[in-house]
């Protein structure tokens, strides 16, 4: 005789469970268990959203594959209550917790015994995601689905990180141009750009051929390296290193390729090249609307992000996988 399969539960880092079958797809169409809920049973090696394992729908249809055996020391990182095992059922020790405890519900006397569709009314919230590999949330994150907005302070810190990346690439030559005798009053006058764009050069011909080669190849390389990362990771090094990415604001997975390296990235090296060959003040000005249309936004969209459709969320690997065809 086949074993009943024996299916649990967990949400906030609580564990309920086991519970069969037909119990979790009543469960999940009265809307009791939600799709972005875990999930875990004998075949798993780990634990699993809800909503993966039934391609989002109201309905867990398990494959043979599925059922085949494998470690229960996978069922951890979850809170199970020991007030919460003390019930027995024939003898036999009753491991679950009760479904009030693990929807942050006030606790029913025990003598009432639990119905499991009795949450019928419950409002889902499909911004609580409960993958392990998921980022950690805390009390002041904004979501939008099952993404983590980036703060906006760590956006601020990703710019300044490319732009101190630039700097350095830059290095040698800042250093060499400051051994010159520059007039700087050539770049003051706005209306004479040709006259400033005639100086600069004139500059550079004053320069080293190594100097200016090494700071070439620098900045190209660094160009270069972004590009590569924008494209393959929707990360420039900057947002790298502080832990966020860009998304489709439809989809939440890696942007198009025109998105992110047309729009996101090459437009907005155009507009902003043109801002600071005018003034650097501008720029700052343009950089500065930007971060405060976002902060004033629910979903933390500035200019950029309207421009392109997209958004900028806390980076985590599900976000690079393609989304599956729907049938």
């Amino acid at each position: 005789m086949q074993a009943i399969m024996q299916i649990f539960l967990a949400r906030n880092n609580v564990q309920a469970g086991p519970y069969d079958l037909e119990q979790l797809n009543i469960m999940l169409a009265s809307g009791e268990v939600l799709l972005d809920d875990l999930m875990w049973h004998e075949g798993l090696s780990q634990w699993q959203r809800v909503g993966n394992l039934t391609n989002n729908q109201a309905a867990y249809r398990p494959t043979t594959s599925s059922r085949s055996e494998s470690n229960d020391s996978i069922i951890n990182n979850v809170t199970v209550f020991p007030e919460d095992n003390a019930n027995s059922v024939s003898g036999q020790e009753d491991k679950s917790v009760s479904l009030d405890r693990l929807y942050g519900k006030p606790e029913r006397p025990k003598s009432v015994k639990a119905d499991m569709t009795t949450n019928r009314h419950q409002t889902p919230h499909n911004n609580v995601s409960l993958n392990k590999s998921n980022l950690k949330k805390t009390a002041t994150d904004k979501t939008v689905g099952n993404v983590v907005l980036a703060p906006i302070m760590s956006r601020v810190l990703a710019t300044a990180l490319n732009g101190l990346l630039y700097v350095l690439a830059i290095l040698p030559l800042v250093m060499a141009l400051t051994k010159l005798d520059v007039d700087y009053t050539k770049f003051q006058n706005i209306q004479d750009m040709d006259a400033a764009y005639q100086y600069s050069m004139s500059l550079m011909e004053s320069l080293p051929s190594s100097t200016l080669m090494m700071s070439q190849v620098m900045v190209f390389g660094l160009f270069a390296l972004q590009l590569l990362f924008i494209a393959m990771r929707g990360q420039s090094l900057g947002k790298l290193i502080t832990g966020i990415r860009v998304v489709d604001q439809a989809t939440h997975r890696l942007p198009s390729f025109i998105k992110l390296i047309g729009t996101r990235t090459l437009l907005l090296f155009i507009i902003y090249n043109l801002l600071f060959s005018f003034t650097s003040f501008l720029g700052f000005v343009i950089i500065a609307i930007h971060y405060y249309m976002a902060s004033r936004n629910p979903q933390n969209i500035g200019w950029h992000d309207k421009l392109a459709k997209t958004l900028v969320v806390k980076a985590d690997s599900s976000q690079l996988e393609k989304k599956p065809k729907t049938k």
